[in-house]
């Protein structure tokens, strides 16, 4: 069976959106609002690249592993 792709999702404060990176497909990166968004563009993405790549062995899974920070500031 194939290892799932994993994506890096990180939170974007300044454009407000969740931006997704892959060190296992070259060639992906995109963006949006929310999580759920990008859960529903990724698999159509990953395919097309996959195909245009000549990948024969599809992933089986997709897991994202999503990261956002915020910051404390001490109360005045």
């Amino acid at each position: 069976m194939a290892r799932p792709i994993v994506i890096h999702a990180d939170w974007d404060p300044e454009a407000s959106v969740w931006v997704a990176t892959t060190t296992d497909l070259r060639g992906l990166v995109t963006e949006a609002e929310s999580i759920e968004e990008l859960r529903a563009k990724l698999p159509g993405m990953i395919l097309d690249l996959l195909e245009e790549s000549g990948t024969v062995d599809r992933p089986a899974s997709i897991e994202i592993v999503a990261r956002a920070s915020d910051r404390i500031d001490a109360a005045e």
